[in-house]
């Protein structure tokens, strides 16, 4: 599935996962979600069936891949039984537009989508700087792992959640669980450009790293800008 994957999993103890909604922080290409989503996120009913991708918020530029593109990937019909939940369903899908400023200024675009199930949230990010994966992945801490997806090179690390608890009108915040992220380079020749598949639990359960991988390799082709030659 993978060249050369071994456990990386050690150096971070999951704590409480969130009571109504986890946000992934401190992931490469993504940022956080505003409150409003997490509100909505609390508020899901179990009542309606599988949701499908919210209409892409923010700007949307023709020459980068959106929000919208990316959630329609990552919300296949199948995604319950790559996660390894196959009698869950999509509570949530929705795609964002944004862009990261580099140090010199310069703008990229860095849309990203998130698609929440009972058990798992899977955020699928992209980004077009110029920058290898192989040289970030020096910068992601001494436990990640530089692997390969598919023949491109990739790096596995893990990241912190912020945990957010409901209380009538009172929202708090803390330390959340574990998401394992995987940052996987455009192209073989990893010349710039990335994409970010990242899963996290709603429980205390530290996340699969093959049910990461087995999205990672079913979804990431079908994502505009992916090069497999």
């Amino acid at each position: 599935m993978t060249d050369d994957l071994n456990e990386s999993k050690k150096g971070m103890n999951a704590g409480a996962q969130a009571v109504a909604a986890v946000v992934l922080v401190g992931g490469v290409l993504g940022g956080m979600w505003g409150l409003g989503e997490v509100f909505d996120r609390a508020t899901v009913s179990g009542d309606r069936g599988p949701a499908a991708c919210s209409k892409s918020h923010g700007f949307v530029s023709a020459k980068h891949v959106s929000g919208a593109r990316l959630c329609t990937a990552l919300n296949r019909q199948d995604l319950p039984e790559l996660l390894g939940t196959p009698t869950e369903y999509a509570r949530t899908a929705d795609g964002n537009e944004g862009s990261v400023t580099m140090a010199s200024g310069t703008k990229i675009a860095a849309p990203e989508a998130t698609v929440t199930l009972d058990t798992y949230s899977v955020k699928l990010s992209a980004s077009e700087d110029r920058l290898p994966v192989a040289e970030l992945a020096d910068f992601l801490g001494a436990t990640t792992q530089k692997t390969t997806i598919l023949g491109h090179p990739a790096a596995l690390y893990s990241s912190r959640t912020i945990e957010f608890t409901f209380n009538g009108s009172k929202v708090g915040t803390g330390p959340g669980g574990i998401a394992r992220s995987l940052l996987v380079a455009r192209t073989p020749k990893d010349g710039g450009g990335s994409f970010e598949i990242v899963i996290w639990r709603q429980d205390d359960v530290m996340p699969d790293d093959t049910a990461l991988l087995r999205v990672a390799e079913t979804v990431l082709p079908t994502v505009p800008g992916w090069t497999a030659d």
